[in-house]
């Protein structure tokens, strides 16, 4: 039998997409020495009960010494979720990308527009929770959050600034994390820029980002 990984990283994209986006980070953080994994969840058809649990079985399964989680927008909602709830012993530091944390005003917009709530499927329920952003101190949290602002936030309403399109960079933050970091990227090009793919590897590895 192989001996376990030391370390593993497991990604969680974000609303309507699947694993596939992550695939540019997922490989920039392979060279950096990390064995990466990506979840793919239903964001629309499940719960987010749901969510977490094939969260929870996905990270049990996974053979390594230490695991770090790096969630993108929603995928990051579900991170903290899952933190909060009975997390693997295993978890170490995790990366946040663009994830409103603090609530998403883009999301409340969309769900009060005409058809709003079948666009955004059983997910809108996770925008309905009270917003709870308390985490244990034991894990260390970097957020990365995005000014470049071009997305769904500007057609669904006009977002205060500076945001990343989608999400406003105050929805962010969060008295529990450990570091937090705002780049000139967009919310959905922050998945494919190099300058992000070398901050969160940094986090992953130092539990700061360079600066």
């Amino acid at each position: 039998m192989s001996a376990p990984a030391a370390e593993s990283v497991l990604l969680l994209h974000g609303a309507w997409m699947n694993r596939w986006v992550m695939g540019y980070l997922a490989h920039a953080l392979r060279g950096e020495g990390f064995a990466t994994r990506s979840l793919t969840y239903r964001t629309m058809r499940d719960t987010l009960d749901v969510h977490l649990l094939r969260l929870s079985r996905r990270v049990a399964s996974l053979d390594a010494e230490r695991i770090h989680l790096v969630g993108h927008s929603l995928g990051g909602v579900i991170v903290l979720r899952y933190l909060q709830r009975d997390p693997d012993p295993r978890i170490r530091r995790v990366v946040l990308l663009g994830a409103p944390v603090a609530g998403c005003r883009a999301a409340a917009g969309l769900a009060r527009h005409a058809g709003g709530e079948l666009l955004m499927g059983k997910s809108v329920s996770v925008w309905r929770e009270p917003v709870d952003v308390s985490v244990d101190g034991r894990f260390e949290i970097g957020v990365i959050a995005g000014t470049g602002a071009l997305g769904l936030g500007r057609i669904v309403m006009r977002l205060p600034k500076p945001n990343d399109g989608v999400v406003c960079v105050d929805e962010t933050r969060f008295p529990g994390m450990r570091d937090h970091l705002i780049l000139p990227v967009g919310h959905s090009v922050m998945l494919v820029s190099q300058r992000v793919a070398r901050q969160t590897a940094s986090f992953l590895r130092a539990g700061a980002f360079r600066r």
